[in-house]
């Protein structure tokens, strides 16, 4: 369907394999990364050490978020409402509603976010997609290919994986929602951990090194997600272009059915590629764990001498390369390192001022709250909220803006750096990890305060001032050592790529007669090309270290000199660091009371308070009931494709609808007049309808199975066509509504909105627009 010729065939096994040559890379990385660990272990080392303490799993028993969205089925292009939960992975999973959810039922799908864009308008979507062909563009004024429910789309766009589309009714619920999406990302794109000192270096080291081999030199936007996600962009690396040479020009059809067909096939090619760099890295991986004793125990016997001769090839390495080395960098280097220091330091110290404000304007409404409120009976609640500020997408946003003007225009050409996204995230993490250890830290002290002996009034308010003031001062010393940290490794990253890539050509051909001046048992833990990096390193390390430092004297940007070392005003703060998260909610009071259970046997409350991101609040209204998120109509009842012939549309076609689409005229407005003012959850339906037919002219009436028939037949004229029914539950499948309702729906052009207590549900196909006021 795709092409009037002969399809190309599918890469083989073979061709996918040859792009992750890395994998024997990493398996001679791994020995020198053992080396690497070993070494460390015996001569120790390390930095600056913390004030501040860190806990070790934050958000032990927390998800992120949940609620209501639309998400658009590729299968049969309609749109469907599905209830999407983000758990403490940061995996996106969604159900077909929340009692699936609850109920553990598995997923209808899971998306990792790793190497995603969370995006808000469909204009910045279609620019992506258009650069996936090269001279396939849209003609202006042409539609997209997918049409949005509503007018506040989220898509989730992957340069090589499926795309994903969801929708929502407000404007509030989209700048939520696309908070979360980007910390999903965030979190993701974050790195491999640095706690595996062997597996991560190795890996990260044979990756480089491939890629510098096949000319590519500078920070890398995929190295992101897990090893086998990271082998698989490897492949696509050189794959994807390949395929879209051979494959494009045959594409047949409209430039948008192009375009969805195009992206259907580099899924499925990625697809095949994950699975095999999946099983390929497992298999490295065992082989890896095999060898180790047995390199552990020679490293072990022969550390010494391996320290020996590798300083005696360096030594040598030395000499050839670090003339070039030097020439270059005082030709093409040194002029621009503070520039490059300043575009990375203003940005990314206005994040980190912003942390610091954030975390005290909400300690500073601790205070004022629990002075007004009755003191510790309130305090429990306000910290259970703070106690999550880290990890709160939408309060740090703020703070992650800032570090998102970061800028390297007019270097990124020269240093080969291909966006500053890859420094703009890290930056963002170092933040959110400094945030969580700050309010851990003030979670400690005052935790240990209020346990030495009563406090209520202004004596709290005082001790809350008292253990605020100690963390803000912790928090300036961390946070001045981690950007300098930050600051160095980033210069690090733009640079050494750079110097290696002009040094490749005159040194590499000199490079092979030195790895004969290595033992042969000693081989496999030194290598040339390892001491070569090194040595280049070397030859910039001073200047980048003398350029933080001139930085810091200057008192740039609030950072502390090297010599400044912040004397322990807590010598026993650390033993705090070893005590579980504070339960404020359980010790202290402000956790909700309510009984009403989960189907799980858990509380309702408890799940709904160790959600991280709270309910969304409508201006004028409460948070909706029974929803962590603006539940939005959803078409949960009705049956999914081919149960029901001929299905049921949420969203009528172009044509169908006059004046404005269902999201502006009744999606939006009508949903929450009218839960907002008829539909509280603790009335009974009765009072609803006689609300409605007293203040508004609703005719109200009983209905029946038998009633039911004569009612829906079509109107002509001036009658109306919205109908409100109110059941006392929709969740019995044995109720007639399953046998007559539901089919009825489907046979008149109406609109129907049913309303069971708390519930707002949308069923049914569309009729002419009726304007709500």
């Amino acid at each position: 369907k795709c092409c009037t010729e002969t399809q190309p065939k599918t890469p083989n096994r073979k061709q996918c394999r040859s792009g992750t040559g890395s994998t024997s890379g990493e398996q001679e990385q791994y020995a020198v990364a053992l080396f690497n660990g070993v070494r460390f272990e015996i001569e120790g080392g390390g930095g600056p050490q913390s004030q501040l303490l860190h806990r070790k799993n934050p958000l032990e028993d927390h998800s992120i978020f949940s609620g209501g969205l639309f998400q658009y089925l590729e299968g049969n292009k309609k749109w469907r409402n599905r209830f999407v939960f983000v758990a403490d992975t940061y995996d996106v999973s969604f159900y077909e509603n929340k009692v699936a959810h609850e109920r553990g039922l598995h997923p209808k799908g899971t998306i990792n976010c790793a190497g995603y864009k969370a995006l808000t308008s469909m204009e910045e979507y279609l620019d992506l997609v258009s650069t996936s062909l090269p001279g396939v563009k849209a003609k202006a004024g042409s539609g997209p290919f997918v049409k949005g429910a509503t007018q506040f789309p989220l898509i989730l766009w992957h340069p090589y994986a499926r795309h994903h589309y969801f929708c929502v009714l407000t404007e509030k619920e989209q700048t939520k929602w696309h908070a979360v999406l980007q910390d999903c990302v965030r979190h993701s794109n974050n790195g491999l951990s640095e706690e595996c000192r062997v597996q991560t270096p190795a890996f990260t080291d044979a990756v480089r090194l491939h890629r510098q081999a096949q000319g590519h030199y500078g920070t890398w936007d995929m190295m992101c997600g897990g090893p086998p996600q990271i082998l698989a962009n490897l492949v696509m690396e050189t794959l994807y272009p390949e395929l879209r040479n051979l494959i494009g020009p045959r594409l047949k059809g409209k430039i948008q059915q192009r375009q969805r067909n195009w992206m259907l096939i580099s899924e499925a090619v990625y697809k095949q590629v994950l699975s095999q760099t999946q099983a390929q890295y497992e298999a490295l991986v065992q082989a890896c764990e095999v060898e180790t004793p047995r390199l552990d125990a020679a490293l072990r016997t022969d550390m010494d001498q391996i320290i020996t001769s590798k300083e005696h090839v360096s030594g040598k390495i030395r000499a050839l390369v670090l003339p070039r080395a030097e020439q270059l960098l005082r030709r093409s280097v040194q002029p621009y390192v503070s520039s490059i220091l300043e575009a990375l330091m203003e940005p990314t110290s206005r994040g980190f001022s912003e942390v610091r404000d954030v975390f005290f304007r909400e300690l500073v409404e601790v205070s004022k709250n629990t002075l007004n409120g009755g003191g510790k009976d309130k305090l429990g609640e306000h910290m259970e909220k703070i106690s999550m500020l880290a990890f709160h997408p939408v309060k740090m946003q703020s703070c992650y803006e800032k570090v998102e003007q970061l800028s390297l225009e007019g270097l990124q050409q020269r240093f080969d750096v291909s966006s500053p996204s890859v420094f703009v995230q890290r930056a963002q993490i170092l933040m959110r990890e400094q945030m969580d250890n700050a309010v851990y830290t003030f979670e400690q002290l005052l935790h240990q305060s209020l346990e030495e002996k009563d406090q209520r009034g202004e004596n709290l308010c005082k001790t809350i001032q008292c253990c605020q003031d100690r963390v803000l001062k912790k928090y300036d010393y961390d946070s001045s050592t981690v950007r300098k940290k930050f600051f160095r490794e980033a210069l690090l990253q733009i640079i050494i790529p750079y110097m290696l890539k002009q040094l490749a050509p005159s040194c590499h051909p000199d490079l092979p007669p030195f790895q004969e001046l290595i033992f042969e048992d000693f081989s496999r833990f030194i290598l040339v090309e390892n001491m070569f990096e090194e040595v280049v390193l070397q030859s910039v390390t001073k200047d980048i270290m003398m350029a933080v430092k001139e930085a810091a004297v200057q008192k740039r940007h609030n950072l502390y000199r090297d010599s400044m070392i912040l004397t322990n005003s807590d010598p026993d703060l650390h033993l705090l660091g070893e005590s579980p998260s504070v339960d404020w909610a359980a010790q202290f009071g402000g956790g909700d009371e309510e009984s009403d259970e989960s189907p799980e046997g858990c509380g309702r409350s408890k799940w709904r308070r160790r959600q991280v991101v709270s309910m969304i609040k409508l201006d004028g209204m409460g948070p909706l009931p029974y929803e962590s998120c603006l539940e939005v109509p959803g078409v949960d009842f009705i049956p999914e494709e081919g149960e029901m012939e001929g299905g049921v549309d949420f969203i009528p076609e172009e044509g169908e609808m006059e004046g404005g689409s269902l999201s502006s005229a009744c999606g939006s407005v009508l949903y929450r007049w009218l839960t907002a003012r008829y539909v509280p959850c603790h009335e009974e339906a009765s009072v609803s309808l006689n609300k409605m037919k007293n203040e508004v002219g609703f005719e109200c009436r009983s209905i029946t199975p038998s009633s039911l028939s004569s009612l829906l037949r079509p109107h002509q004229g001036n009658k109306p066509s919205l109908y409100l029914f109110i059941f006392p539950t929709l969740q019995n499948e044995g109720n007639w509504i399953y046998d007559d309702f539901l089919s009825m729906l489907c046979l008149w052009p109406l609109y129907i909105f049913v309303l069971n207590q708390a519930e707002f549900v949308v069923l049914g196909k569309m009729g002419p627009c009726i304007s709500v006021t």
